[in-house]
């Protein structure tokens, strides 16, 4: 099995940890967050184990880009999601409504999101899939998703 990365970066969002009730982190804050993604699989015929030029023909980047690119990024379970909701409407944010908020989340969210996206691109299904997303909130924190 043969492995190859690529860094999908820049997509500035906001978020918070309501949970973290003992932190800061439960308040409205925001990174410029980058994932490294590791994929694994056999060779095509070019030798490659992924296509990187794909990812705009097959809505790799436009799905990361809807998803963290100026949006506001809130879990289904949080108790003001009414106000965010309320804030979309007047216009004032990009919601977008996850199962749980956080770099380990994210990471496992664009794993899962990559790779149903490469099980519906001719050229990867089946032989290509992402087994590590790396999700960096900045030079100095950052979690990582891994199938293996």
């Amino acid at each position: 099995m043969y492995r190859s990365t690529k860094l999908f970066s820049g997509y500035s969002c906001t978020f918070r940890q309501w949970r973290a009730v003992h932190s800061h982190c439960r308040f409205l804050h925001g990174y410029a967050l980058s994932f490294r993604v590791t994929f694994a699989g056999e060779l095509d015929e070019r030798n490659w184990v992924c296509d990187f030029g794909c990812f705009s023909n097959n809505g790799v980047k436009e799905r990361l880009s809807y998803l963290f690119d100026h949006t506001t990024i809130i879990a289904h379970d949080d108790p003001e999601l009414s106000l965010f909701h309320e804030l979309e409407q007047k216009g004032l944010i990009q919601l977008r409504v996850v199962n749980a908020v956080g770099a380990e989340c994210f990471a496992q969210l664009v794993c899962d999101e990559l790779n149903r996206l490469l099980n519906n691109d001719k050229d990867h299904a089946g032989r290509v899939k992402a087994i590590e997303v790396e999700c960096m909130e900045n030079e100095k924190n950052s979690a990582i998703f891994s199938l293996e």
